[in-house]
């Protein structure tokens, strides 16, 4: 196992821990799509940037495969079934955008598995803070469907997992990558112990994710959806962060908060039309971490977008940085006609 740590964690804390694989390297795409965009440089530019800074004071872990018991938590048998039957045959495409090879059931295992142990580490109060740095992601991926570059959602079956078997109450998740995290939103759509929020940028792929879906039956206002449009920069994503969402995190007083941290935000993200920059992700990351800090909660981020390899590295790591360090977040003001839309809807179910 790879320990090695490097700078100081946050005064009083462990060091936070970064899980990876080898295996994350070997889910190629390009095999059967050879200008997919979703590629084993991601990765290695995250993790050559970030030897540069010393790891940003993280300490590393190889991240295990999971069980595929573990895996129908959230997934159906039938779907962990044809992955690994595709995989084991070569692999091929599941849809245009969706990619098996003969190594992506087992990076898929480990990236899930990383999740998995991350939240175990979380729970268990060895770490405060985690990041898993694994491919593929995972946030598209439904119950019973691979979608959108993802096999098994990631996300989705550690929040279960912490549910069922490490005695959490509640799980809040947070979702700032650019495209709307349908697999986890459809997954826990009826759910009241998990508060699900996702700022993505509206019209793209997958289509989903509009204001006024807040979940459905008992889940109604779980489900927190913030579209914005093309074009959209920091403070409009800062800004319903800060009023929006958490607040109606703090109102349901989770015992756990995790991200799903795509980077496609980005300014020089080909994939979409936002203009994040990489101070962006830093402020992102402090407000939560503030949040999850004020009640002493653990807080994990699980790697999904970011598809420009130098934008996605340097977003990492200053994320990284926000999250291993006290420095608050920069207060910002509210975006007065994006905020007030958002809070006529949101606000019917939490205190903002």
């Amino acid at each position: 196992m790879d320990t090695q740590t490097h700078g100081q964690p946050a005064a009083g804390e462990r060091p936070p821990l970064y899980f990876h694989h080898p295996a994350s390297l070997e889910h190629d795409p390009r095999a059967h799509s050879p200008h997919h965009p979703d590629t084993p440089e991601r990765l290695l530019r995250i993790e050559r940037t970030l030897a540069e800074h010393d790891w940003a004071g993280w300490q590393r872990r190889q991240a295990p495969a999971l069980d595929e018991a573990t895996l129908e938590l959230v997934h159906t048998p039938g779907h962990v079934e044809r992955i690994r039957q595709l995989s084991s045959v070569g692999g091929g495409a599941i849809d245009p955008d969706t990619i098996v090879g003969e190594a992506s059931y087992l990076a898929a295992l480990h990236a899930a598995g990383g999740a998995c142990t991350m939240t175990r580490v979380l729970m268990s109060r060895e770490a405060q803070v985690a990041f898993c740095a694994l491919r593929p992601s995972g946030h598209h991926a439904e119950a019973g469907r691979a979608m959108g570059f993802c096999l098994f959602n990631n996300i989705a079956v550690a929040a279960e997992l912490a549910i069922r078997e490490l005695g959490t109450r509640r799980v809040f998740v947070l979702d700032w990558d650019v495209h709307h995290g349908n697999g986890t939103a459809e997954i826990f759509r009826y759910r009241r112990d998990i508060l699900f929020a996702s700022i993505h940028q509206g019209g793209i792929y997958p289509g989903t994710g509009a204001l006024d879906d807040v979940g459905s039956g008992p889940g109604e206002g779980y489900t927190i959806n913030l579209p914005v449009p093309a074009g959209s920069e920091e403070d409009l994503w800062l800004s319903l962060l800060e009023h929006i969402v958490l607040p109606a995190a703090r109102a349901f007083e989770p015992d756990l908060v995790l991200i799903s941290a795509g980077f496609d935000a980005h300014r020089l993200d080909p994939l979409a039309g936002c203009r994040l920059e990489t101070g962006s992700f830093a402020q992102m990351a402090r407000h939560v971490r503030q949040l999850a800090a004020e009640r002493r909660l653990p807080l994990g981020a699980v790697l999904e977008g970011g598809y420009e390899p130098q934008a996605l590295a340097d977003s990492v790591l200053a994320t990284l940085v926000a999250l291993g360090s006290d420095e608050p977040p920069r207060p910002t003001a509210p975006e007065a006609v994006s905020i007030s839309r958002a809070a006529s809807q949101i606000g019917q179910y939490w205190p903002l």
